[in-house]
């Protein structure tokens, strides 16, 4: 089988293009070039999955690995992405850019080209699993639930399942870099990359002030009874759950609870009141077939967060329900919901909005 493997010059994706060559497919590697730059030796600055620094260690591994390597050009795709990062923060919403970077770039872009050159799959280093369910395919956990990413993959549908391959699903990350040692890979002690590739310092505000600074003007920081308490620098600084850097004295730790960006508000309270017994999702995504509802569901409401019991009830319009068991906390617009049922992704959609009630103390 031919097979392109996206490279991003880490370990992982090098041992998966390894795995699949010792297998005996015909496997090809490609790197993705997103246009990303920045000073990988400026303070705080981290290693990335795709930064175009990556590009070398990757065309070493491939060469080791005797595989061909190409680049391909996704400057165009990978660009929207940080616009509609930038344009959630100020909406105030929190995105997840690697959803949208595995969907629209690794399986989008990437999966298109290589069907048009012959190829029958696309394999990346992510930690999830393949398996089979109902006559198609499903997505699942990884065996080594600390280094799980179906969450940030929950978008695959049918036709991306049938043409993707994941040879870490059953592997864990002390197993990947044994193998990679073993292989004389050069990346086989290479650092984690950080989750937001285009972020090699961190700060993410950084990001959203370059391409929206309109999410920097100031305005009022209210309680729950909309009562002034203090004053911020913008709401594209914010996240709803967050308790750091709010810059406000109490007797109590306080939290964002909410972000209203045409008001320039943003409102705060105590943990207590924000859990939320509902919440409303958009663009679902369904592995297969809608389900009947109410289904009950594991929710995962933040990359690697401890799932929630809930039902899950599909509404017109690719949208859905959730009722929790207890009170869920936080539940962040912009964020995913992912659905589990077991170690099986049933699928997911975008987090709008929560409806709260007691919230844990």
């Amino acid at each position: 089988m031919k097979l392109f493997v996206a490279m991003s010059g880490g370990v992982d994706s090098a041992v998966a293009a390894l795995l699949l060559r010792r297998a005996g497919h015909d496997v090809v590697g490609i790197h993705l070039r997103t246009g990303v730059v920045g000073d990988a030796a400026a303070p705080g600055a981290k290693p990335r999955c795709c930064g175009a620094d990556e590009a070398e260690d990757a065309r070493r591994a491939a060469a080791i690995l005797g595989v061909p390597f190409f680049v391909q050009n996704a400057e165009r795709e990978f660009g929207a992405i940080i616009d509609r990062f930038a344009e959630a923060y100020a909406e105030g919403r929190t995105p997840n850019p690697c959803i949208d970077c595995n969907r629209e770039v690794k399986f989008g872009a990437l999966l298109r080209r290589a069907r048009a050159l012959g190829a029958e799959a696309v394999a990346t280093g992510h930690y999830a699993r393949r398996v089979a369910r109902g006559g198609g395919w499903a997505l699942a956990r990884a065996r080594d639930a600390r280094k799980d990413q179906s969450y940030v993959l929950y978008g695959l549908g049918q036709e991306e399942l049938a043409s993707a391959r994941f040879p870490l699903g059953d592997l864990e990350k002390g197993e990947v870099r044994e193998l990679a040692r073993e292989a004389g890979l050069p990346v086989a002690d290479k650092p984690e990359s950080q989750e937001i590739c285009f972020v090699p310092s961190g700060d993410y505000r950084a990001v959203v002030r370059e391409r929206r600074p309109d999410a920097f003007e100031g305005g009022k920081i209210v309680d729950a009874d909309g009562r002034e308490v203090g004053a911020h620098g913008g709401v594209g600084g914010f996240t709803v759950g967050q308790r750091r850097g709010l810059g406000l004295a109490s007797s109590e730790p306080l939290y964002v609870l909410g972000i209203e960006p045409g008001a320039r508000r943003v409102r705060v309270g105590p943990r207590r009141a924000a859990g939320a017994l509902e919440a409303t999702l958009r663009d679902v995504r369904w592995s297969s077939a809608v389900p009947p509802a109410p289904l009950e569901v594991d929710a995962m409401l933040r990359y690697r967060a401890r799932t929630v019991r809930a039902s899950v009830s599909p509404l017109p319009g690719a949208g859905a329900r959730l009722r929790f068991r207890e009170p869920a906390w936080p539940v962040t617009p912009g964020q995913a919901a992912v659905l589990y049922e077991g170690d099986v992704v049933l699928g997911g959609g975008i987090l709008t909005a929560g409806s709260s009630g007691p919230g844990p103390a």
